[in-house]
């Protein structure tokens, strides 16, 4: 009985911490850079919470627990080699850690990069985050949000998406007649896919431009290439050992960003491989510890962190 009560306790306090609004479809009046889709595209999800084949991408707002909100808001782009989205432990998990801190998270369901149900498959994703930013800075009064605090975060090709959306947003590929500014604040890149060059996560740049790109193409979501005066301060996390998207694209984007004079604060796991989500196994450390204190002192969380 006493476990049955502590156990109802924690599932309560839980519920209390976060609140999971209903999804928001990003395209009411219609997806743009669509096709019709095929009968056997079909949006699934596996056991695993895995997402594939999205036609009708939406943002899931998470709030903080009521009288916690510092009117910071994050945008959350899971991973999954542009072929599927890590829901789950890229997603979710993720949007409820911000929750505690007092952020307000809107995890993204972007759609996958297809010319099955695309004009331009490597447009769709970058729409998808495009609209998604306009979207809550338009309507940052309804969620308690400050439309200057507005960033995302993205893991492994969630990251290249991310740091497409934090280095491309003066090439605006949605409909935006009220002029509303696609820039993010600030970026998380979480063990990103930044590079189409030597360090490419071949998988990923291949469901993005194809396997048979130009340079052009190459060049242009090579993100590290694409840094301004401008790109919002970034946080990097990576494991050295990750041999899924190597270490390296961390690296050339961290350059790139001291190079324009960007504020960016990177730390690197000695071990951790890739895909770990909040937790690296191989380390006592927690980034999520890092990335609050970046957000603080950085001055996106308002009065501190929220206890």
């Amino acid at each position: 009985m006493k476990f049955f009560l502590s156990a109802l306790i924690l599932t309560v306090a839980a519920t209390m911490a976060y609140s999971q609004e209903k999804s928001i479809t990003l395209y009411p009046k219609g997806v743009p850079n669509s096709k019709p889709a095929p009968a056997t595209y079909a949006e699934n999800i596996s056991k695993d919470f895995h997402i594939s084949k999205v036609t009708d991408p939406t943002i899931t707002p998470y709030l903080p627990a009521k009288g916690s909100a510092n009117g910071a808001a994050i945008i959350v782009c899971p991973g999954g080699s542009y072929s599927i989205l890590a829901s789950a432990h890229e997603g979710t998990a993720i949007a409820q850690e911000f929750n505690k801190i007092g952020v307000t998270a809107f995890v993204l369901k972007y759609r996958l990069p297809s010319d099955e149900i695309m004009a331009d498959k490597s447009i769709g994703p970058l729409q998808d985050a495009q609209t998604a930013i306009m979207i809550v800075r338009k309507r940052a009064a309804e969620w308690g949000i400050d439309p200057t605090k507005i960033g995302i975060i993205g893991f492994s090709a969630g990251g290249h998406l991310a740091s497409t959306a934090g280095t491309h947003f003066d090439k605006v590929v949605i409909e935006d007649k009220e002029n509303i500014s696609v820039r993010p604040d600030f970026m998380m890149l979480i063990y990103p896919v930044i590079t189409f060059g030597e360090y490419a996560h071949t998988g990923s740049r291949d469901n993005l431009i194809g396997k048979t790109p130009s340079a052009a193409q190459v060049d242009l979501y090579s993100n590290e290439k694409q840094i301004t005066a401008n790109t919002p301060p970034t946080f990097l996390i990576h494991a050295e050992d990750d041999k899924t998207v190597p270490v390296q694209n961390s690296l050339m984007f961290y350059d790139g960003l001291l190079k324009n004079h960007i504020k960016a604060e990177m730390h690197l796991f000695q071990e951790g491989g890739h895909g770990f989500g909040l937790n690296n196994s191989k380390s006592k450390d927690k980034w999520f510890d890092w990335a609050a204190n970046w957000l603080d002192e950085n001055g996106f969380l308002k009065g501190g962190v929220a206890k």
